[in-house]
Parts: structure tokens; sequence; C-alpha cells
């Protein structure tokens, strides 16, 4: 039943998912992004992106450095507990760990309060491009063995292609970098705004060391291992707009001279399979935030923020049929 009380609050955000298409006559909907998603094959009671993961959780240990920008609970210091989840791209939830593209660190942080913030992390952190529309297409370019012309036909894609093109996946999600991607604003107690994006930054070398490097499960087998040492740690690093950065465009790098506060560290204490895990009945709707911290005007952020909310709507109807259909076999 958790799961299913979990379920009314994210998804009134897919009524207000429709937009007007820049490079067509048509509007591109929540349901479009997740039939596309989903393929043809449906994988029951599954994430419709990112089908394949695992649960943990622990405590956010805030150091009180955003306390002036931000009035939300959890930036004032000290220790606030999180249920969060790592997982891989794909809609295949049997898929091979170390094949995926990307990896992401999803979290909701004071899980238990009105004042919950829930965010969805991803090793990019830029997005290719700019509009739910043109971001449709991609996905199409992806399935149709086009991304290189579509590349090609977008220029803005430049800082993701620089980014993919550089980057080398470690052997732990331990010693991975996750973005907010997204910008969005700290408020504080006065309403003054500050544009922010954030980033866990692991605390730890990669290494190369992998209990079973042929394994599917081979990066959740090793994070496994590695919480039975001690707690994985991560810094939360949040990066200050300047008048030069545009928060409503995911596709540009903010300059590293930015200036950078560490709002605290994340400690990851336990993990669990998501099928026995409470990160299981969340949706991890970035849009989703206490007082004091507002969203950007970013399509992209209204985007997601929709397409999870179809997902999730469609995975609580498909657990609860199943359920349904199980107690009346009893």
């Amino acid at each position: 039943m958790r799961y299913l009380a979990l379920v009314a609050v994210p998804t009134v955000l897919a009524a207000a998912f429709f937009y007007a298409a820049s490079e067509s006559r048509h509007a591109v909907s929540a349901q479009d992004f997740v039939n596309l998603q989903q393929g043809s094959m449906v994988q029951q009671g599954f994430r419709r992106a990112h089908a394949k993961g695992f649960c943990v959780s622990g405590d956010f240990v805030s150091s009180g450095a955003l306390a002036e920008y931000s009035s939300a609970r959890v930036f004032q210091a000290g220790q606030h507990p999180f249920i969060g989840r790592f997982s891989i791209a794909g809609n295949n939830p049997t898929a091979p760990d170390l094949k995926a593209p990307v990896r992401s660190l999803a979290l909701t942080l004071l899980p238990e309060t009105a004042e919950q913030w829930r965010t969805a992390m991803n090793t990019p952190p830029v997005l290719a491009v700019g509009t739910p529309e043109k971001f449709y297409q991609q996905l199409l370019a992806l399935q149709n063995n086009t991304i290189a012309e579509f590349f090609a036909a977008h220029p803005e894609t430049a800082a993701f292609r620089n980014w993919r093109a550089s980057y080398q996946p470690t052997q732990s999600y331990a010693t991975e970098q996750y973005h907010s991607i997204n910008a969005f604003y700290l408020v504080n107690a006065s309403g003054a705004q500050q544009a922010v994006r954030w980033a866990a930054v692991p605390t730890v070398r990669p290494d190369n060391q992998l209990p079973d490097p042929e394994a599917a499960d081979a990066l959740q087998q090793e994070l496994f291992a590695r919480l039975n040492q001690g707690p994985v740690v991560f810094d939360l690093v949040f990066s200050l707009a300047t008048a030069a950065d545009n928060p409503d465009d995911a596709t540009v790098s903010w300059p590293q001279t930015n200036p950078q506060l560490v709002a605290g560290q994340l400690h990851i204490k336990q993990a669990a399979a998501q099928s026995d895990g409470e990160c299981n009945a969340i949706n991890f709707d970035p849009l989703v935030l206490p007082s004091g911290i507002k969203p950007s005007a970013d399509p992209i952020l209204r985007a997601r923020g929709a397409a999870y909310a179809e997902s999730h709507r469609r995975r609580a109807r498909e657990v609860l049929t199943k359920t349904l259909a199980g107690a009346q076999h009893e």
C-alpha cells in the first residue's frame, strides 16, 4: 500500500505536460515520451527509463553552508535522512551494468516529511538539446541509428558531445560524479533567489576492482561489497550562477570559476534490491521541492517531471492489477 500512497501527488504534473513543437506541427506529450522509452516490449512494473537499479539509504550531513541562500530545512546544519536509488540508463531491468552509457543517483531527502526534496542526478553534466521536442527527436535518432546526423544538425549539442568524448566510466557507482543537469533557485527567508546547479562528487578515487567484471550486476555487487567496509560518501557541491549564466538552458556548462559551495556530505550506509527496498515506490520527480528551492523555467525540467509521473502512473496501475489478480486466487 505504500507504493500506491505515493502515486497521487507527483502524477498531477502530467496534466501540465504539453508543448507547442518548435520543429513540427504536433505537440509532444508525456505519453509520447514514455511510449518511446518503453518500446514494444513493456517491462511490467518497472520504470520506463532507468529500469535497472537498487535502493540505498543513509544521511545527508549538512554543513549549513547554504543556509543563507535557502530556507529549506535540509540545508540547515545537521543530519537529514534520505532514501535513494542507483541505476543505469535503459528500459531493460536485466541489462548488463557495464554496458550502459549513463549512470544515475536519485534521492529523496527528508522522505517522511512535508519538506522532502527529490533529485534525480545523472553522469552527464549537460543535456544535448534544450527543448522537449528536440529531446524526443534525439531519442528517435538513437533508435534509428541516425544520431550522428542529428548531432550534426544541432550545434547546441557541442558541450554534451565534448563530455561524451572524454567520459571514462569508472568501475563503481561510488566513484562517479552525478549532476543535477538542470538549474534551480535557492530562496532564502527574505525572498532573495540564487540560481544553482549541483553535483554529488565522490570522495574516493576510482580503481579497477570488481568482484566479477563479467557479471550482469557487476556494479551492484561492487557497491554492496563496498558498503560492507563502511559508508559510501559524496560531497554535495553547489555551483552558483553568475550574471553570465542562463539557468533555463541545460545544454551549456557553467564555468569552473563560478563560486562553489559544499552543502554537506551524502553518507550512503545501506543498500537493498529494489524489489525489497523503499525506493521502488518512489517517483524521483525533480519538481518535488521543499520551500526554499524553486525550479528554473527550463522546459526540459518540466518535461522530466511529467514523463516521470506518466511512467510512475503506468507502474502503479500494473502493480495494482497484479496485486488484485493475486488476491483473487488466494
